[in-house]
């Protein structure tokens, strides 16, 4: 198998393992079991069972990253950009690969390494809406960044409880009250125009 097949195959395994176990109940050995490889192809291709976890975690935090990026960019309407930014967050905790869990739910935020990347989704989706904020309100910086912060914990707090609800509420319906909550919020700050 090419190299870059393999290492997909590998960080699919050890997916499923890490959101199954959480990592610290997680075995290398299980990893390779689920990849279907012996533990010295996986050493090949991670170090360690932390190599292997930082670069899980490196995709899972890009692809939330990614979203929040993309629903901005959908449109300049603002009251649709809450809505699209609110729905990618819940896009991402009900993604069926559990992903998220690593982000959100990781048992290794002591280590810095961790704490670090998941530091870096909340400051980089603040960031890019932050900068709307900044552009729209002229407000500064720091105020700005504040305003985005609360609107990506409303976002990412509620999506996780609501998939811990058992989907009480659809996902359509859910993203629709919190979008409209932020939105009720947010609107409130006058555009600049």
């Amino acid at each position: 198998m090419p190299r870059n097949a393999r290492r997909a195959q590998l960080l699919e395994a050890a997916l499923d393992v890490f959101v199954a176990q959480g990592y610290h109940a997680a075995a290398m050995d299980d990893i390779a079991d689920r990849a279907g490889v012996s533990k010295p192809v996986l050493y090949q291709h991670f170090p360690g069972k932390l190599d292997l976890y930082l670069a899980l975690l490196d995709t899972a935090c890009d692809q939330v990253v990614e979203g929040v990026r993309q629903a901005l960019a959908s449109t300049t309407d603002n009251k649709e950009r809450v809505a699209a930014t609110t729905e990618a967050f819940y896009a991402y905790v009900a993604n069926p690969g559990g992903a998220f869990r690593l982000v959100f739910e990781s048992d290794l935020t002591s280590e810095p390494a961790v704490r670090q990347r998941v530091d870096r989704v909340t400051l980089a989706c603040a960031d890019a809406i932050a900068e709307v904020i900044a552009d729209d309100t002229g407000f500064p910086p720091a105020a700005s960044q504040l305003l985005a912060v609360a609107l990506v914990g409303m976002s990412q707090v509620s999506a996780r409880f609501w998939l811990s609800a058992d989907g009480n509420i659809p996902q359509a319906q859910a993203t629709e009250l919190i979008s409209s909550l932020a939105w009720r919020g947010i609107r409130g700050f006058p555009r600049l125009d």
